[in-house]
């Protein structure tokens, strides 16, 4: 199945970003509303796949600082397919911003998964939303798809 790639400014798309990160953050993960929109949206980079039928299927951000986050992913769309071209695209406006090093926010379980990966630890693990967690870098480089089913 062929996806829709669109880099969306948030003013413009924040109603179908908003939809699809609700439906997967608050209401299948039941995370609250205040943790999932913040500041960093209006000014971060967003990226939003959709299906034939112009469905949003997939988003994901890019902040200025280089952490990439906000993955939300329907249900039925959480293939490796999916996935691989979401991060293609946040990539690839962390290369043409010339962002040197990228973040993920990982759960703590899979700290050791994302050093095999060349990710290295970046502060102490803090709790967010209720879950421990741990900010990893790795260079934009050489940035490996990272442990999805742990990030947020």
């Amino acid at each position: 199945m062929a996806f829709h790639v669109e880099h969306i400014d948030w003013q413009l798309g924040q109603e179908r970003l908003r939809e699809l990160r609700e439906s997967v953050f608050i209401i299948e993960w039941q995370l609250p509303r205040d943790t999932e929109f913040d500041e960093h949206d209006e000014h971060a980079f967003h990226v939003l796949l959709s299906d034939e039928n112009q469905r949003p299927v997939a988003t994901g951000r890019l902040t200025r600082d280089g952490q990439i986050g906000r993955i939300a992913v329907s249900p039925r769309h959480r293939t490796k397919v999916v996935y691989q071209q979401l991060f293609a695209a946040l990539i690839a406006i962390a290369k043409a911003q010339n962002v040197p090093e990228l973040q993920v926010i990982c759960d703590l379980d899979s700290v050791k998964y994302h050093r095999q990966l060349g990710f290295a630890p970046r502060g102490p693990a803090f709790m967010e939303a209720g879950i421990p967690r741990q900010r990893m870098v790795c260079d934009s480089q050489s940035f490996p798809l990272p442990d999805v089913l742990h990030m947020h």
